[in-house]
């Protein structure tokens, strides 16, 4: 019993299955960023200031949501006094 030349066999229509997937794979932007050293690079520094800005602005909003809660504390004279004189030198340079 033999095969004819012409049919594709299991073998062949699976390899040609990888083949499409690969070529849809090396077609996608994330691989074809990962592809070229000077967008790699540009898209990693912007990527960092991404990441620097958000950090900067997301600990600014901590900071001083923590501050004013602080200054609201009158119970605790030490502490109270302590962001009480924060707050002010922060509203003063403002």
């Amino acid at each position: 019993m033999t095969k004819k030349n012409n049919t594709p066999t299991k073998r062949q229509s699976d390899i040609a299955g990888l083949r499409q997937e690969l070529e849809q794979l090396n077609s996608h932007k994330f691989i074809q960023v990962h592809n070229s050293l000077p967008r790699l690079m540009w898209y990693q520094f912007l990527r960092g200031l991404a990441m620097g800005l958000g950090t900067v602005v997301g600990a600014t909003v901590l900071v001083s949501i923590l501050l004013l809660l602080l200054a609201n504390i009158d119970f605790i004279p030490i502490i109270g006094d302590w962001a009480a004189r924060i707050a002010e030198q922060i509203r003063s340079s403002q």
